[in-house]
């Protein structure tokens, strides 16, 4: 994939996550091309550490990956006896007390919260493998723009394991139940046309058109004022949450700040 088609210069790069700004957008770049972009505990706090440091200016984050992988997922590394330098193993974890194992993972699970804040909208634009971590971390994000090459596969349960990065939620709301399950359950791949056609992406392009199209669809939001933006993600992302009756009075509250606000009566 191409790079960024401007460079100024990093605000993070640190443990195979880069964090550039330009203006009204972020890109955070996936920097492991040769491990195909696996994913550690170190790697995690990089993207937390990402999120923190986005400036107020920033209205749409856009996430990559170099190379021909999004994400491989979790790094086999910590599998192992020895896990990370550093970290403590899995194993370790599992021999801990409760309170420290769920305390850890909620840890983990911070570098997928942020993508979704409702103030931002969050692309990924994802070529070849994404792969449980690398799936969920796809999924974190509003939206997703997919390579032709594209392969999606939640492998967790095959390895004795569930989903636990915040992907179920959003993989349940776009595909539905019966489906999500059967992808988690058999672990299979998930390709580029089955991904659009069921919702799990928003577009499918070659390859190389990768990065243009996430540009593009990031100028096509930023065309749109910043506030009626927000408070249409909040609408939506709210409305599987509320009855019908509900979402009327959500839609009619919404559009009187709107209204209030473009009179120059807002707060």
């Amino acid at each position: 994939m191409a790079s960024p088609a401007q460079d100024l210069g990093p605000v993070l790069d640190k443990d195979g996550v880069r964090l550039t700004v330009d203006d009204t957008v972020a890109t955070v770049t996936l920097t492991n091309p040769a491990k195909r972009n696996a994913q550690s505990p170190a790697l995690w706090r990089a993207l937390t550490e990402a999120g923190r440091l986005l400036p107020g200016s920033v209205r749409v984050v856009v996430l990559r990956a170099e190379g021909k992988s999004f994400s491989a997922g979790l790094d086999r590394q910590a599998f192992t006896p020895e896990g990370f330098d550093g970290e403590p193993s899995f194993l370790d974890l599992a021999r801990g007390s409760d309170a420290t194992l769920d305390a850890t993972i909620a840890e983990y699970q911070e570098a997928f919260t942020w993508w979704r804040r409702s103030d931002l909208v969050s692309i990924a634009a994802v070529q070849g493998h994404a792969i449980g971590a690398g799936f969920q971390l796809a999924l974190a994000c509003d939206l997703r723009v997919v390579a032709d090459d594209v392969q999606f596969a939640m492998r967790e349960t095959s390895l004795g394991l569930v989903p636990d990065l915040t992907g179920t939620h959003p993989l349940v709301r776009l595909v539905g139940y019966a489906r999500a399950l059967e992808i988690c359950l058999t672990g299979r791949f998930v390709q580029a046309e089955e991904a659009v056609s069921t919702g799990l992406a928003n577009l499918a392009v070659p390859g190389d058109q990768l990065d243009g199209a996430a540009r593009d669809l990031a100028s096509a939001i930023l065309a749109a004022p910043r506030d009626a933006v927000i408070e249409t993600k909040a609408l939506l992302s709210g409305a599987l949450d509320r009855d019908y009756e509900a979402q009327r009075g959500a839609e009619r509250a919404a559009q009187g700040r709107r209204l209030r606000d473009l009179a120059g009566l807002g707060d």
